[in-house]
């Protein structure tokens, strides 16, 4: 008897799950609608004096995931895709921000401000065309929605350097910029080798170098050659930055080297803040 109800359990819990399986397999996705963009304006006031208000206000319409067992209960993601007009958002660098639970988005002067002068390399005080949209997803990606694409005029607005450049500070008005440490040929010895470890200045806010570079060893960055008063380095703690491109600052701790010693350009841009290696 035993043995017979056991049996009726084990055939119960097998049909039970066979039945679940059927439902969990009955759930199909029907579609959605496209979410609808619209935003408050399309010439976009820019200015250094007014950066912290709105530069456009953006909201969209939901997209109305439905399933054959009703309306979408999941989280709707949303991504927000910043172009060049005429680029298909297809630029690689270009602005995409994530959003989730929310069917509008306020831009500032200031943050629009940076995309474009920063992942777009748009030029200050220049008229441009950019191209908005958003994309609506569900759990990992999952059913993207594009949206409509909306055009703005704008002008990027010129911005104080992050960190301020050679040329505009004491003790290192001369605008020259170079390179000191372990990984340089020069060693830490200073003052270095000129001119191969002084950069060449492209900008006010652009220096560039191409030199070898010894694997794993550090560096640092001066505006004046002899002098240790005044140096660029790491954000945080001694070699704790990314190898390859990173932010800096002034009076920062010494700067890694890439693992793979060799040949290479180092760009070092005060507007961003950020230095970049690139191996020759």
């Amino acid at each position: 008897m035993k043995n017979i109800r056991k049996l009726f359990t084990l055939l119960f819990m097998t049909v039970a799950l066979a039945s679940c399986e059927r439902k969990i397999a009955e759930v199909t996705f029907e579609g959605g609608t496209n979410p609808v963009l619209s935003g408050d304006r399309t010439v976009i006031p820019m200015s250094f004096a007014t950066a912290a208000e709105d530069a456009v206000v953006l909201s969209w319409t939901n997209p109305n995931y439905m399933f054959s067992t009703g309306v979408n209960s999941h989280d709707v993601s949303y991504l927000l895709e910043i172009d060049v007009a005429g680029q298909n958002f297809q630029t690689p660098s270009r602005p995409v921000v994530g959003l989730s639970k929310m069917n509008n988005y306020r831009l500032t002067q200031a943050e629009l401000n940076d995309l474009l002068l920063n992942r777009l390399g748009l030029q200050h005080s220049v008229s441009a065309n950019i191209e908005i949209r958003v994309t609506s997803t569900l759990t990992n990606g999952s059913v993207p929605l594009p949206s409509n694409v909306l055009t703005f005029t704008v002008t990027p607005f010129e911005i104080p350097p992050k960190v301020t450049p050679p040329g505009t500070a004491p003790n290192y008005d001369d605008g020259e910029l170079f390179i000191v440490g372990s990984a340089t040929p020069g060693d830490w010895t200073n003052p270095v080798p000129v001119p191969s470890q002084q950069f060449t200045r492209v900008s006010a806010t652009l220096y560039t170098i191409e030199i070898n570079l010894s694997s794993g060893n550090s560096y640092l960055l001066l505006p004046k050659n002899g002098d240790w008063g005044a140096k660029f380095g790491a954000i945080g703690n001694n070699n704790s930055n990314n190898p390859i491109e990173d932010d800096f600052r002034a009076g920062g701790g010494d700067l890694l080297a890439p693992a793979v010693g060799g040949l290479y350009r180092i760009d070092v841009d005060f507007q961003r803040g950020r230095f970049k290696l690139t191996k020759l």
